[in-house]
């Protein structure tokens, strides 16, 4: 697909894809400060607690289609899997590595998507696809070995690939329900069960968000809002249109924007080198999808 066929249909998903990079990558420095003051698992807890919330309200106001019989154990895998223990090895890990780090380490979840992608949702990818996926990742671990200390796999580190790879099955799982009952729902089941599953910590988060600093408390709220809600709107929108393995591309940009984000908020500067690899992250991304084909999908 060229730049000049790309229609008004498809600029919206490409909008919130993007948009997606942005609130994600604003999560990791926001994580980060709201860690002052918050356990990981409260930390989790809260902000879903309040996402669940905002979004049954939506629910209940728009009484969308409701997933039937055994949808429902997959909207709670989902959710068990991609929001709760997501999160809580997410923020578990950035109690001892920089935001940095920590977006570098998840996004090693597009190749595992990818790969998931492959075995279980029989999407094909051609040469462009795989070409513009190295040129980015080359970049994400420019960006890593830039980052300070570089990339240790201590228990931090660790518990972040491990979240990495909970992302990517999250994608994967959510593929299917997203073409049955559409992004909006799939977003919103996803924070209300995610919620639910946190919920035994909330009142230690409550507790804590007592006595948090101002700074703590305004991240906190950023999280809910933006990352949170309007985050996994945006992506669920975005997956539903490209694919589980394409989509997850996009991601790759998340380090180095991150990185940006981290200059006012955290003072964490980026390096030469850390910009030259944010450079190769978006000209993989722009060679995807200005050359990449849409997925392929071969009869099982």
């Amino acid at each position: 697909m060229t730049y000049t066929n790309i229609s008004r249909s498809s600029r919206l998903p490409l909008m919130a894809a993007l948009a997606t990079v942005i609130l994600w990558a604003s999560a990791f420095p926001a994580i980060r400060l709201a860690l002052d003051d918050f356990d990981p698992i409260p930390l989790a807890s809260l902000r879903f607690g309040c996402a669940g919330i905002i979004m049954l309200i939506w629910m209940c106001l728009k009484r969308p289609k409701l997933p039937k019989g055994r949808d429902w154990l997959h909207v709670a895998l989902c959710a068990g899997i991609g929001i709760a223990l997501y999160n809580i090895l997410l923020n578990s890990g950035q109690r001892t590595i920089s935001s940095g780090a920590a977006s570098f380490i998840i996004n090693t979840s597009p190749v595992i998507t990818t790969f998931l992608a492959i075995l279980f949702l029989n999407e094909r990818f051609g040469k462009w696809v795989w070409a513009g996926s190295l040129i980015s990742f080359c970049g994400v671990v420019l960006i890593a070995l830039e980052q300070p200390g570089g990339i240790v796999f201590g228990e931090g580190a660790t518990q972040v690939l491990g979240a990495a790879f909970c992302q990517a099955v999250f994608f994967t799982l959510q593929r299917p329900l997203i073409q049955k009952y559409g992004a909006m729902t799939c977003a919103a089941l996803a924070m209300i069960f995610g919620g639910l599953f946190l919920a035994p910590a909330l009142p230690e988060a409550i507790n804590q968000a007592t006595y948090a600093s101002a700074s703590s408390l305004t991240a906190m709220v950023w999280l809910i809002l933006f990352p949170g809600v309007a985050g996994f709107i945006t992506w669920a929108f975005a997956q539903g249109h490209y694919g589980a393995g394409r989509a997850a591309n996009f991601l790759y940009l998340v380090p180095f924007t991150a990185t940006l984000i981290a200059v006012p908020t955290l003072a964490e500067i980026p390096t030469s080198v850390g910009i030259i690899g944010g450079m190769l992250a978006i000209a993989g991304v722009i060679l995807i999808n200005l050359l990449g084909k849409e997925p392929t999908r071969f009869p099982k």
